[in-house]
């Protein structure tokens, strides 16, 4: 790492941490999602955001001892016991919910507790699981079920983590199987990724494929190409199957093929020319922890590329996106939660947070992943 990088890493991370410690007490045990006119708003209970902020706050109370946000961070995690034993509402997105919330807090501090949480998330998504299709269903509601998203990818981790705190592989197994069929089925030739595939729910067979938060069904929604590479860079770590990473590579060169000139991607990279200049910082912050797991598990070449051009990310996410404003709770600007339902564009959201302070501890030699 250059220079120039490490004087941004220690600039951004100076940054990120008065801004915490600003806004920490202000949001508290709260489950933000998006910014709206500079505060960050509160969700429901069971929504699928609310594993980022406890996340944050982990990761903050590991780099500077503040037991504040370590207090935040269980309370939020105590609240979520209600969705956990509520169980209907509950969907695939369990694994974002408690593995930045239950599994860090089990991996940091050791919490009994927090182990059968999250025990208990990963038997909820494991039963999610059709294994005619060998997919895990995304969403609940009546004709989405043999619904499967890419975002899924990110779920895996609580699975992996699953077999090897309890021994037991049938989670891994699941994890390994829906991992499979994205690769099949989700991968297009130029290596840009569907967002939702749809199978018969009772034979398996593959129907089609859905635009959902993307342009098109056969576009290239940026999020989508982020939560693919560091998602199946997750399950190679897990596994060591070499076919994860290859397609994660695979995934990562097309991106970064595509990437504009401010290395951050607008939130479809096929959207029609009047659409494209929403931009998406969130899917950048994803794109370059992913790309750093990449380097971490690649030599030569391909760990160079990777690195670097994460770094290129991250020090465009800084100069360009991040806000300094004390005004503004979110760190990045312009993220695009879903342009096609005209929903939250260009806006500060706290998974676009998330990933921008992991990858800057990444950048500052930390390896814990909560992942």
């Amino acid at each position: 790492m250059n220079s120039l990088v490490e004087t941004m890493v220690d600039a951004a991370w100076l940054d990120v941490t008065k801004k915490m410690e600003r806004t920490s007490g202000r949001i508290g045990d709260t489950f933000p999602h998006v910014s709206v006119n500079g505060r960050y708003d509160d969700n429901e209970l069971d929504w699928w955001t609310n594993g980022f902020w406890p996340g944050i706050l982990w990761m903050l109370h590991q780099e500077t001892g503040n037991p504040v946000y370590r207090q935040i961070a269980e309370s939020c995690e105590n609240k979520l016991d209600m969705p956990l034993q509520d169980f209907e509402p509950l969907h695939h997105d369990v694994g974002f919910m408690w593995s930045l919330s239950a599994v860090a807090s089990y991996k940091l501090t050791g919490n009994a507790l927090s182990k059968r949480r999250a025990l208990t998330a990963a038997s909820h998504l494991a039963g999610r699981f059709n294994s005619k299709g060998n997919f895990i269903r995304a969403w609940n509601g009546t004709g989405k079920e043999g619904w499967a998203i890419i975002d899924c990818l990110m779920n895996l981790p609580l699975l992996f983590w699953a077999s090897e705190t309890t021994g037991d592989p049938r989670f891994k197994h699941i994890a390994q199987a829906h991992a499979d069929t994205v690769m099949r089925e989700f991968l297009q030739e130029d290596g840009s990724v569907h967002h939702v595939v749809v199978f018969d729910p009772e034979t398996g067979l593959r129907v089609g494929a859905l635009g959902g938060q993307g342009y098109s069904a056969f576009s290239a929604w940026s999020r989508g190409a982020a939560w693919a590479v560091y998602g199946l860079t997750l399950a190679y770590g897990y596994t060591q199957n070499q076919s994860y990473l290859d397609k994660a590579i695979e995934v990562s060169q097309y991106v970064l093929k595509n990437l504009p000139a401010d290395s951050v991607p607008p939130w479809d990279f096929k959207a029609a020319e009047d659409q494209i200049w929403a931009k998406d910082s969130s899917a950048a912050a994803c794109l370059a922890s992913g790309l750093l797991e990449i380097a971490k598990h690649s030599h030569g070449e391909i760990a160079e590329h990777c690195h670097r051009s994460a770094c290129d990310i991250m020090q465009s996410l800084y100069s360009n996106y991040f806000s300094h404003d004390s005004d503004e709770e979110g760190l990045l600007k312009k993220a695009t939660v879903s342009f096609p339902d005209n929903r939250h564009i260009e806006v500060p959201v706290i998974y676009g947070d998330y990933f921008f302070i992991e990858a800057l501890l990444k950048l500052k030699g930390r390896q814990t992943l909560f992942w």
